[in-house]
């Protein structure tokens, strides 16, 4: 869902050229399509989407992005495990950028896309204009 609201938000604001967007996971979800909870509530907020299946996050990615985001502090911490560290401070939890330090809401737990779209939606944009900046 992240991909594609970043996505969106970077293209409505003229961006696509300077701002690449890219989805990687760290655990076993390699390889799934999108949740049909996440197509639905991507469908009602008129967010467009590809069909893609997850990909798994590499040590090489490090020196390729300037942001690394994770959606939970478990996953954050999956992320550093995977890139041996964050030297040089790129891996950051989403909504910390929005100033509330806290996970995004887990549909996989509640499903709860609705709440799970505001998180993402609030952190993006955050994101976005701490880059923009």
């Amino acid at each position: 869902m992240a991909e594609f609201v970043m996505k969106d938000l970077v293209e409505k604001a003229g961006k696509t050229n300077e701002i690449e967007v890219k989805s990687a996971g760290t655990n076993a979800e390699v390889g799934i399509e999108i949740h049909r909870g996440t197509r639905r509530e991507l469908e009602a907020h008129g967010i467009a989407f590809t069909k893609r299946t997850a990909v798994q996050l590499r040590r090489a990615d490090y020196a390729t992005y300037d942001y690394i985001i994770g959606l939970d502090k478990s996953n954050v911490e999956d992320i550093k495990y995977i890139m041996h560290g964050d030297p040089q401070n790129k891996v950051y939890l989403l909504l910390d950028f929005a100033n509330e330090h806290r996970d995004v809401d887990d549909p996989w737990y509640t499903n709860d896309y609705a709440t799970t779209y505001c998180d993402v939606l609030k952190g993006c944009k955050a994101l976005l204009d701490k880059i923009k900046d």
